[in-house]
């Protein structure tokens, strides 16, 4: 841990009265929360909900109207290349490049992360066998089927350790299955220390996370551990607290 991020005091995203306004229309509405470091965060809501606003601001690739974030301790209004160097980023869309071997994305990204190529080569050993695609290393990544895809996109998203990983509906479009193995590599993710910070549109997966923010138009509903939301909603599951926030009439 570097230091600011001890500074932070152990917190690895810290928001306070974030506003994110664009013209007359508030897409951020004073948010306030905090995540633990290693902490599985789920972040919730309905399309429009302000949830890819938040983001970008939390990732440094956009600056807050107001209030104060910090990411890896760092005042992302103030040093957002500090941020990027310090947290990975998965997308809903596939990341990484079709046209391009296993490896050879592996190397790209590496390089992109700064990583020496003693690095690189050392660390994409360590993922290929850990994903078992080790005799799968020189084909090219389209040949593969989408949960591979994925599973390796999230892998090359932590190749640098970072301290934050942020994964926007990183699990779109797979069986059930593979969505089931991909959360076991976020568990093994956050046992090594990386907060993840996850976006998804599946409310069993919210279930997955420690705690749970539900956006409603720009503005936090709810937050707390799942089983809490359950009790506090007297409902079944998160689908039907998420339903009870985002439609309560």
């Amino acid at each position: 841990m570097d230091a600011a991020a001890q500074r932070a005091g152990g917190a690895a995203i810290r928001v306070e009265d974030l506003v994110k306004r664009f013209g007359s229309f508030t897409a951020n509405d004073r948010l306030n929360f905090s995540v633990a470091s290693g902490e599985i965060f789920g972040f919730l809501g309905a399309n429009g909900a302000g949830k890819t606003t938040a983001i970008k601001i939390l990732c440094g690739l956009s600056a807050p109207t107001s209030g104060r974030v910090e990411v890896a301790g760092y005042d992302v209004a103030r040093y957002p290349e500090q941020v990027k160097r310090r947290i990975g980023y998965m997308s809903q869309h596939f990341s990484l490049y079709n046209d391009l071997t296993v490896y050879e994305n592996i190397r790209l990204f590496g390089a992109i992360y700064g990583l020496s190529l003693s690095v690189i080569r050392e660390r994409s050993d360590q993922l290929l066998r850990r994903l078992d695609l080790k005799e799968q290393r020189n084909r090219l990544l389209g040949t593969l089927s989408l949960g591979w895809k994925q599973k390796l996109a999230f892998s090359v998203a932590i190749l640098h350790r970072p301290h934050i990983v942020f994964l926007d509906e990183p699990t779109s479009g797979v069986d059930p299955i593979t969505r089931r193995q991909f959360w076991e590599q976020i568990y093994q993710a956050a046992n090594e220390g990386i907060t993840v910070f996850v976006t998804t549109h599946y409310l069993d997966e919210a279930e997955y996370c420690q705690r749970v923010s539900i956006m409603v138009e720009g503005r936090i509903a709810a937050l707390d551990t799942p089983k809490a939301l359950k009790e506090q909603g007297r409902s079944e599951s998160m689908n039907e607290v998420f339903l009870k926030l985002t439609r309560p009439n």
